[in-house]
């Protein structure tokens, strides 16, 4: 199917997919010495500036799923960019504090990260970024979607969900 430009506005979805996969090669590329995601970065640094943050409040800040950040914290513990431990009103409630090591990660990798985002910025005349990035706060915002523990969108009536390939037979 051919679409028109005139048409276009009516799939930001395919754009904001897109700019996610720019902006993710973007970072990917100016840090790879450094072996850490974006999500990983956004993490490490939320819990830099808010030491003994607990997990489920972190989440919450950097909107990423609740039930999924624990794998993300893991993978920065087990490098020793940061510990975990037991609050001591509630031992259910862990709390997160960067190490040194962690310290040392973010310093040296700032410089990258601040090049990455100018990467992602760079078609965009520089009169136009500060208006760009407000109206991204506003429809993340706005439209949460599926991150810290909000729950799912409700199914439309009448439709089956898909099958996952392998239920599927692996088609």
């Amino acid at each position: 199917m051919d679409y028109r430009p005139d048409e276009l506005e009516k799939y930001p979805g395919y754009f904001i997919r897109r700019l996610q996969q720019v902006a993710v090669a973007a970072f990917m590329g100016e840090t790879q010495e450094w072996g850490i995601t974006p999500v990983q970065f956004g993490a490490l640094s939320a819990v830099a500036r808010n030491p003994e943050i607990d997990q489920r409040t972190l989440a919450e800040m950097i909107r990423f799923d609740t039930s999924t950040i624990g794998s993300v914290l893991d993978r920065l513990e087990k490098r020793g960019l940061l510990t975990r431990g037991a609050s001591a009103s509630d031992r259910r409630v862990r709390l997160l504090r960067v190490t040194q090591q962690g310290q040392a990660l973010l310093q040296a990798v700032e410089p990258a990260v601040l090049r990455a985002q100018e990467r992602m910025l760079a078609p965009l005349p520089q009169r136009d970024r500060a208006r760009f990035l407000r109206m991204l706060v506003a429809l993340t915002d706005q439209n949460p979607g599926r991150g810290a523990g909000e729950a799912p969108a409700a199914k439309p009536p009448g439709r089956r969900p898909a099958r996952s390939a392998a239920a599927a037979g692996g088609r």
